[in-house]
């Protein structure tokens, strides 16, 4: 399980160069956090099911997050 968040951390740091790229500052840096996060679980150790218990609450953080910004402080795009 622990390669699994390797291979998180792998895909969050493309994400990071592709926001650098970009020029999305915002993005990079929050996508750098995951990066340093999952890159750090991974070499913890920890039992499968720890593991297993703490990406669930990642999920529920994320959509309790994004379920806020799109509800809440994006502008919708029919009122133009």
């Amino acid at each position: 399980m622990d390669r699994m968040f390797r291979v998180l951390a792998f895909w969050t740091g493309i994400f990071t160069v592709m926001f650098v790229i970009g020029e999305m500052p915002d993005a990079a840096v929050l996508f750098l956090v995951q990066t340093v996060f999952f890159l750090t679980l991974s070499y913890l150790k920890l039992s499968e099911r720890m593991y297993m218990y703490i990406f669930g609450a990642y999920l529920t953080v994320f959509m309790i997050g994004f379920t806020y910004y799109t509800g809440f402080l994006l502008e919708p795009s029919f009122r133009h």
